[in-house]
């Protein structure tokens, strides 16, 4: 249900920004769009449903903690079956565009659809909560991060990056933009799924247990405590800096990116990195205790937030770390 109904106001969103940047709406692009979105959108979300639940039976099996498994396959697998999905449908639709009806029949089909999955649904106690309650963060989510089964304008995140890839002293950042992005987003992901599991298991919503018991932690708390999740906290932090390395390796291995990788470049990278994922893992902790004391499941309720909040910045960073390299290399630095 949130799939499909996120995947139209995505669309919409694109469109509606589109007609005030360009002066104008081509109707038939625009129901292309609005069909591509919601069918990559329904698909992509029962496809990734199916593949979690064989990913966390499975964890469980082999004695591996779903939160440091699911979350990551997610998050990259949700990516390439999105973005896969929207290039073959998109393109699939496009070519048919002769056919008026085609296009605005396929959207109406996966919409008239929403009724039935919503009585569906309704059948569980814990999919009913989120059903009624789970919709702000999604879309909040949706209108800060670049959402895959849209393009660039339905999003702030999205709007940076479409003035930025335009620019020639930004060439190369598409390549960057899903690194980092996808990197932060992965681990603040596990980190919120991680202390979520620990309140779940020590405590009942509503209530912190003692050792969270601070309603607003500085950083000192979140980074350099003797607590479990302070201790994974410091562990993903120290992740950044190799984890970035192999994928500037494999980036100028492959000639990708359009972008020379000089240790000048290296080093704001890694320091946007770095400062990315620094927020987004103590933002996850005041995040999570905020949802916890107001009886919201963190798993529902935070991983879009943060998510969306990761790319953002992730976008917003590595825009000021290529316009920081060229003013460097204006310097003779």
């Amino acid at each position: 249900v949130q799939a499909t109904v996120v995947g139209f106001l995505a669309a919409v969103a694109a469109v509606a920004l589109g007609a005030v940047s360009r002066g104008g709406v081509e109707l038939d692009q625009a129901v292309v769009l609005c069909a591509s979105s919601v069918t990559t959108a329904f698909i992509a979300a029962l496809s990734l449903g199916l593949v979690m639940i064989g990913v966390i039976i499975g964890s469980r099996k082999v004695g591996i903690n779903p939160d440091n498994v699911a979350t990551p396959i997610a998050a990259s697998l949700g990516d390439l079956i999105t973005l896969s999905l929207l290039a073959g449908v998109s393109s699939t639709l496009y070519h048919y565009r002769d056919i008026w009806y085609l296009s605005p029949l396929v959207c109406l089909f996966f919409l008239v659809l929403i009724p039935l999955w919503v009585v569906i649904a309704r059948r569980s106690l814990q999919i009913r909560e989120v059903l009624r309650s789970g919709w702000q963060p999604v879309i909040v989510a949706m209108s800060i991060s670049r959402t895959p089964t849209g393009p660039p304008q339905s999003s702030v995140g999205g709007l940076i990056l479409d003035k930025t890839v335009s620019d020639p002293n930004f060439e190369g950042m598409a390549v960057f933009t899903p690194v980092i992005n996808g990197v932060g987003g992965n681990l603040v992901a596990i980190q919120a799924s991680r202390i979520s599991t620990y309140l779940h298991f020590w405590s009942i919503p509503g209530v912190l247990p003692y050792k969270m018991r601070q309603h607003w932690p500085n950083p000192c708390v979140t980074f350099f405590s003797a607590g479990v999740n302070s201790k994974s906290a410091r562990v993903l932090f120290l992740l950044v800096v190799p984890g970035h390395l192999v994928f500037l390796f494999a980036i100028k291995m492959l000639q990708g990116g359009h972008t020379a990788i000089t240790l000048a470049f290296t080093c704001c990278y890694l320091c946007a990195a770095l400062l990315q994922v620094g927020i987004l893992l103590y933002t996850a902790d005041l995040i999570v205790r905020l949802m916890w004391r107001k009886g919201l499941d963190p798993d529902n309720f935070s991983i879009p937030y943060l998510t969306a909040l990761g790319d953002l910045l992730g976008t917003g960073f590595l825009a000021l770390c290529f316009r920081l390299v060229m003013v460097m290399e204006g310097l003779g630095l």
